[in-house]
């Protein structure tokens, strides 16, 4: 199993409409094969009804393995089947509950994501329901520290080894927490302490010392990297090797960013290259590791308007004069 050959564990993170293949595909080529992919969370409703956008995004190239897909929802049935119909279908190499998404949209109506952190019956019943299906795969749920209060954490962990999860990835925030605030990396060490399968310390890790000092604080089994590995691939092989984080050549920055643009043309069209507008603003930050641009922020506006490859590359090319 992925989670047992190597530690500390690295782990890219689930993040919606952000880990899909094509930037997964160039996080494998940028960072090496010695980290684990949590694919974009999939609805669950969706997959049983077939739809057909929902089963695409569970697509993978067979460079991003070790690969995990992430399921979201609120049926234990339901789930289960899903999770059923992808190991099936796609074969990846692990199967991810999200019980930490804190989006309105799927704690609300739903009743998924965070939401499950209020319902702990429910959300052990999922974890067994889909372990009855003897998958052979690994089963692991994301989660928070709690809805509220960073101390739920320390009751629901246990509750979710004991129905057969394989590894828990705790986001070191609350659900009303969201993103704001700091990653509570203490209480993720106490719910270490009281669990023994793997845990991954998720929340505020963006650079190699981040990852050392959270690891070192939590006694945590490895580290998920999300928002810090937005254009900034590099960071996932950075980490693995501790190596401190450098500023990157613009040139090496902007043949990644072709090389993505590329990939998410082929995967979506000829008219999908606005979408691809959110990854050019992680790209070209004003992040540490981002070399000093003289007049980045015209720049970026310029990026803000591509609608195609070619326009972006022209862009590209007055970059480089710079």
């Amino acid at each position: 199993m992925w989670y047992e050959s190597q530690k500390p564990i690295i782990a890219l993170a689930p993040m919606a409409d952000m880990t899909d293949s094509p930037f997964c595909c160039v996080c494998r080529e940028v960072a090496g094969d010695d980290f684990v992919i949590f694919r974009e969370m999939v609805s669950s409703e969706a997959i049983v009804r077939e739809n057909q956008k929902t089963l695409k995004m569970c697509e993978f190239d067979e460079v991003e393995r070790p690969i995990v897909i992430q399921l979201f929802g609120a049926s234990p049935e339901i789930i289960a089947k899903t999770a059923k119909i992808v190991v099936e279908k796609f074969s990846p190499d692990g199967i991810d509950i999200n019980m930490g998404c804190p989006v309105p949209k799927i704690t609300g109506k739903n009743l998924a994501g965070a939401a499950l952190m209020k319902d702990h019956e429910k959300a052990v019943e999922i974890v067994k329901k889909i372990k009855a299906e003897n998958l052979n795969v690994p089963v692991s749920v994301k989660t928070r520290l709690g809805w509220s209060k960073p101390e739920e954490i320390l009751e629901f962990a246990p509750k979710l080894e004991e129905a057969g999860a394989d590894l828990i990835t705790i986001h070191g925030r609350t659900k009303t927490q969201g993103y704001s605030g700091q990653a509570d990396w203490g209480m993720i060490a106490r719910a270490k302490q009281v669990i023994s399968i793997p845990v991954l310390a998720n929340g505020d890790v963006k650079s190699p010392e981040d990852a050392r000092v959270c690891l070192a604080q939590t006694g945590a089994d490895g580290v998920m990297i999300g928002r810090g590995a937005l254009g900034n691939p590099w960071i996932l092989n950075d980490i693995l090797i501790a190596k401190d984080t450098k500023v990157r050549n613009i040139n090496e920055i902007i043949g990644v960013v072709l090389r993505h643009a590329n990939l998410h043309l082929e995967r979506y069209g000829e008219k999908s290259m606005v979408t691809f507008r959110k990854h050019l603003a992680c790209y070209f930050s004003n992040a540490v590791n981002k070399p000093r641009v003289t007049g980045l922020k015209e720049f970026k506006k310029e990026l803000m308007k591509i609608s195609s490859l070619d326009e972006l590359a022209m862009v590209l090319r007055k970059l480089k004069k710079f």
